[in-house]
């Protein structure tokens, strides 16, 4: 883990239905529980996406049970985001949500252009294929930003 790494991260993106949640999961199974992990979407409109769950769980990332939360059900739980020490946002929409949200914070916001499979692919392999992308690309940037995986793998 790099020297400069947070206590906590909040992964963020518009429904917290697919990128958010894979990106808390696969950052838990990676570096296990010496950072707080959690997950928040603009919106909760959506339940956890049954092909994020199956390309994470070809990681051995268990997302079935992920529930989605948004930022306001967040703040409502008594979750204030100003206890993060990190934010990353991967979507346009999350990372305009939080540097809303965190303007007054002393708090870093991070924007990783992730994929948005959900629009791609006509068959379930090709959909699928979309989802292990966006996957791949979250997993590079978490080694990227925090190093090498402190867990076994």
């Amino acid at each position: 883990m790099t020297q400069d790494a947070p206590q906590s991260v909040l992964f963020c993106c518009d429904h917290n239905a697919v990128r958010s949640p894979m990106a808390e999961g696969i950052m838990k199974k990676l570096y296990g529980t010496g950072i707080y992990v959690q997950s928040a979407g603009v919106t909760n409109d959506l339940e956890i996406d049954g092909f994020s769950i199956a390309v994470c769980q070809e990681l051995d990332v268990e997302l079935s049970r992920h529930r989605s939360r948004s930022f306001d059900e967040m703040e409502n739980w008594g979750d204030d985001l100003g206890s993060f020490d990190l934010v990353i946002a991967l979507s346009p929409a999350s990372q305009r949500r939080a540097l809303e949200l965190t303007r007054f914070y002393h708090l870093d916001v991070e924007y990783w252009p992730i994929l948005d499979p959900t629009g791609l692919g006509e068959t379930r392999e090709s959909k699928l294929a979309g989802y292990r992308q966006a996957r791949d690309q979250i997993r590079e940037r978490l080694i990227e930003r925090f190093g090498p995986p402190t867990e076994p793998t």
